[in-house]
């Protein structure tokens, strides 16, 4: 498996995130709060994780739910996923929405999101006048199946 070095300051009252097991994809993002927030149904609201970094030029950060909180308590990241592009260094933000009917209570080093680091390609467009058929041709949603 590949790995890249990503520089990282943290300055939240967490550990550095990690993968908690060897195959896993994304590493939990926590919240980094001085006090607990709820959120109403359907409310939304950033929270911060205290957390900086510096991608390589080529990657991204994909800021993703957490299917448990999603399953179990209506919790979803609102932009799914969210992109942390290379440039940015600012702190990781996660914008975190209500879907349920209750509220919920999100407390300082709760764990609220996921984040995979993906690399990825700049697009050089080719302007043509005709594209190749395919068996699929113009269908889309949902024209293959459910």
């Amino acid at each position: 498996m590949e790995s890249i070095n990503v520089k990282i300051i943290n300055k939240s009252k967490h550990a550095t995130p990690s993968y908690e097991t060897e195959a896993s994809a994304g590493m939990d993002l926590r919240a980094n709060l001085d006090e607990a927030v709820t959120l109403a149904p359907l409310e939304r609201m950033i929270v911060k994780t205290g957390l900086f970094i510096a991608l390589p030029v080529g990657y991204e950060a994909q800021v993703r739910p957490r299917s448990g909180l999603a399953a179990k308590f209506g919790i979803t990241v609102l932009n799914a996923p969210g992109t942390i592009d290379a440039d940015y260094r600012g702190e990781i933000g996660v914008i975190l929405a209500n879907l349920s009917n209750e509220s919920f209570t999100i407390n300082d080093g709760d764990r609220i999101a996921q984040m995979v680091i993906a690399a990825y390609a700049h697009t050089k467009w080719e302007e043509v006048d005709v594209l190749n058929e395919t068996k699929r041709g113009q269908g889309g949603f949902g024209s293959t199946g459910i």
